[in-house]
């Protein structure tokens, strides 16, 4: 029977911040990743409060439908674990994390999604995304406002529209149900991964099946490292086949690891022993920079951030029609310049046969010539000897119209003496 036998978890800070707000586990029956909201205190707190307790909970499930709400559910307790450790303690005000959870069922796979948070399924060579981010940026996506590739760029590309935390008290997590194939390989991941390595470079590793997951999951994560990945990078890969279950013993990785600590504050009504040691009185907690956000998924809200975009792309349109304006206001404004210049210019040269003095200079703009004939003479360019013919038909240039008419004198009185 088709089997998860191999399983692997790998998670690092990034290149930028200071802690790991991810969190991520290996069970006997459940898999998971959680990324905490980086710009909310206790983003950390989130996912470790939200892996501990998932991995305190699991268990295997009989049906398809029991692990679809039975994920669900633990999803859904993991909130209110959250949602009371703010209640003792008001610094971790906001926080909150997305979620990841995988099992198996017999021969399917069940997913409990929540947030942007990603699993993707490699199956016979090819990369699939199976979830889809709870952002803005993928609702204007999937409304056809934008396009993929401008999502990777969006300046709100980290507005969350859907988090545990308790910023919600029950949130709409999504569930998919995949069949599981031999030989297939699982990934989740947090953003760290999904947002600096493209699906490629993902399907890329992940086909190395003479690696084990946990040095694929290396990989992954050096992958990004050397990418430059600022955020935390989370990664947990799974390999389904029909061998022999390797033994795996439970693990957590990230801020999970290595619990954090708090003041302590008067105890409010709830029950103590909800709280992980996640939580136990020690220091408070720094204040952390401001990067993703959540924003409640309601059609006011939605249409409010809509025409938020709407403001930013006309404003895009003005700004880039005012820099095309003043662009070519610049470039007109140098051409007429340099043509004044040119018509300070002058020299003396030849047309139809009869030395000339053209106003400008030798050479054209596109089809507009840059000189004009501003005086004729009577002399005829075969009268004259040879040197002075040559100089003439290569053009004399003068600073001025009355040099240029000195030469010509010259040139008639020449060639009238003779």
């Amino acid at each position: 029977m088709t089997q998860i036998v191999r399983a692997g978890a790998v998670s690092h800070v990034g290149r930028v911040r200071s802690n790991n707000q991810d969190s991520g586990f290996i069970g006997a029956h459940i898999y998971g990743v959680a990324d905490g909201m980086g710009g909310h205190a206790g983003g950390d707190v989130a996912s470790s409060i939200t892996v501990k307790f998932l991995a305190e909970h699991e268990s295997g499930f009989d049906s398809v439908e029991t692990a679809e709400t039975g994920l669900t559910e633990l999803l859904l307790d993991a909130n209110e674990m959250i949602a009371s450790a703010v209640a003792e303690h008001a610094e971790l005000k906001g926080m909150g994390t997305t979620a990841d959870l995988i099992t198996q069922v017999g021969d399917q796979m069940v997913i409990a999604h929540i947030g942007d948070s990603r699993v993707y399924r490699l199956h016979h060579g090819k990369l699939t995304q199976i979830t889809t981010d709870h952002t803005f940026v993928q609702r204007l996506v999937d409304a056809g406002r934008i396009t993929p590739e401008e999502a990777l760029i969006h300046p709100r590309r980290s507005v969350l529209m859907r988090v545990l935390g308790d910023v919600e008290t029950s949130p709409d997590v999504e569930t998919y149900v995949v069949p599981a194939v031999d030989g297939d390989r699982w990934l989740l991941c947090s953003d760290g991964l999904s947002s600096y390595v493209s699906d490629a470079e993902i399907a890329a590793v992940l086909s190395r099946m003479g690696e084990s997951s946990r040095e694929v999951g290396d990989d992954l994560v050096q992958l990004a490292l050397d990418n430059g990945a600022p955020d935390n990078v989370t990664v947990v890969v799974l390999e389904l086949g029909a061998s022999e279950l390797e033994n795996m013993p439970p693990k957590v990785v990230g801020s999970a690891v290595n619990p954090l600590r708090y003041a302590a504050r008067p105890p409010q009504r709830m029950k103590k022993r909800l709280l992980p040691d996640v939580l136990q009185p020690s220091r408070r907690l720094a204040q952390r920079p401001e990067n993703e956000e959540f924003v409640v998924p309601t059609d006011d809200v939605f249409q409010e951030i809509l025409e938020s975009e709407r403001r930013r792309k006309r404003w895009r349109r003005i700004t880039w029609l005012a820099a095309s304006l003043l662009l070519l206001g610049v470039i007109t404004g140098s051409s007429v310049l340099a043509y004044n210049w040119t018509q300070t210019r002058y020299y003396v040269g030849v047309d139809n046969g009869n030395v000339v003095i053209y106003q400008g200079v030798q050479a054209t703009l596109g089809p507009i010539p840059l000189s004009e004939v501003v005086e004729k003479s009577s002399v005829h360019v075969d009268d004259l000897p040879d040197y002075q013919r040559n100089q003439v038909t290569n053009t004399i240039s003068f600073d001025n119209l009355k040099a240029a008419q000195e030469l010509i004198e010259r040139l008639e009185g020449a060639t009238n003496a003779k």
